[in-house]
Protein backbone atom coordinates (compact mmCIF):
# COMPACT_ATOMS: atom_id res chain seq x y z
CA UNK A 1 0.00 0.00 0.00
CA UNK A 2 2.83 2.45 0.65
CA UNK A 3 4.40 2.12 -2.68
CA UNK A 4 0.86 3.34 -3.82
CA UNK A 5 1.00 6.37 -1.77
CA UNK A 6 4.36 7.47 -2.65
CA UNK A 7 3.66 7.21 -6.68
CA UNK A 8 0.86 9.11 -5.70
CA UNK A 9 2.38 11.68 -4.55
CA UNK A 10 4.93 11.54 -6.75
CA UNK A 11 2.28 12.48 -9.40
CA UNK A 12 0.52 15.14 -7.34
CA UNK A 13 4.37 17.19 -6.47
CA UNK A 14 4.40 19.04 -9.68
CA UNK A 15 0.83 19.77 -9.95
CA UNK A 16 1.03 21.32 -6.63
CA UNK A 17 4.32 23.06 -7.15
CA UNK A 18 2.78 25.06 -9.87
CA UNK A 19 -0.49 26.05 -8.36
CA UNK A 20 1.56 27.55 -5.23
CA UNK A 21 3.97 29.60 -7.69
CA UNK A 22 0.79 30.49 -9.19
CA UNK A 23 -0.61 31.53 -6.37
CA UNK A 24 2.78 33.56 -5.29
CA UNK A 25 2.32 35.48 -8.23
CA UNK A 26 -1.15 36.34 -8.61
CA UNK A 27 -1.67 37.22 -4.92
CA UNK A 28 -0.06 38.96 -1.79
CA UNK A 29 0.18 35.54 0.36
CA UNK A 30 2.59 36.01 3.32
CA UNK A 31 5.41 33.28 2.59
CA UNK A 32 4.59 31.74 6.31
CA UNK A 33 1.34 30.70 5.17
CA UNK A 34 2.96 28.95 1.74
CA UNK A 35 3.57 25.61 3.16
CA UNK A 36 0.13 25.32 4.84
CA UNK A 37 -1.75 26.70 1.14
CA UNK A 38 0.27 23.70 -0.33
CA UNK A 39 -0.29 20.89 2.05
CA UNK A 40 -4.18 21.80 2.07
CA UNK A 41 -3.91 21.86 -1.76
CA UNK A 42 -2.24 18.52 -1.89
CA UNK A 43 -4.80 16.94 0.31
CA UNK A 44 -7.37 18.77 -1.60
CA UNK A 45 -5.89 17.16 -5.11
CA UNK A 46 -5.24 13.49 -3.45
CA UNK A 47 -9.03 13.60 -2.55
CA UNK A 48 -10.16 13.85 -6.12
CA UNK A 49 -7.87 11.50 -7.70
CA UNK A 50 -10.54 8.54 -7.07
CA UNK A 51 -11.26 8.54 -10.50
CA UNK A 52 -7.60 8.16 -11.28
CA UNK A 53 -6.91 5.44 -8.77
CA UNK A 54 -8.34 2.70 -6.63
CA UNK A 55 -6.09 3.76 -3.66
CA UNK A 56 -9.03 4.30 -0.65
CA UNK A 57 -9.49 7.90 0.28
CA UNK A 58 -7.29 7.72 3.81
CA UNK A 59 -4.39 6.63 1.74
CA UNK A 60 -4.96 8.85 -1.38
CA UNK A 61 -5.18 12.26 1.75
CA UNK A 62 -1.97 10.98 2.95
CA UNK A 63 -0.57 10.74 -0.51
CA UNK A 64 -1.63 14.67 -1.36
CA UNK A 65 -0.60 15.58 2.19
CA UNK A 66 2.83 14.32 1.34
CA UNK A 67 2.92 16.12 -1.99
CA UNK A 68 2.21 19.03 -0.33
CA UNK A 69 5.31 19.28 1.64
CA UNK A 70 7.33 17.48 -0.55
CA UNK A 71 6.18 20.48 -3.25
CA UNK A 72 7.82 23.05 -0.49
CA UNK A 73 10.74 21.32 0.27
CA UNK A 74 11.29 20.81 -3.36
CA UNK A 75 11.01 24.28 -4.39
CA UNK A 76 13.13 25.80 -1.75
CA UNK A 77 15.45 23.06 -2.71
CA UNK A 78 15.60 24.97 -6.08
CA UNK A 79 15.51 28.28 -4.85
CA UNK A 80 18.85 30.03 -5.03
CA UNK A 81 20.06 31.11 -1.05
CA UNK A 82 23.69 32.56 -1.77
CA UNK A 83 25.06 31.45 1.04
CA UNK A 84 23.96 34.27 3.44
CA UNK A 85 22.37 33.49 6.34
CA UNK A 86 19.67 35.88 8.58
CA UNK A 87 22.42 37.10 10.99
CA UNK A 88 24.79 37.85 7.80
CA UNK A 89 22.46 40.19 6.18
Amino acid sequence: MSIWILLLATLIVPIVTGVVQAVKVGFTVTKNFLPLIAMVLGVALGFVAYPFSDIDTAARLWAGGIAGLASVGLFELGNSRKGETKEGK
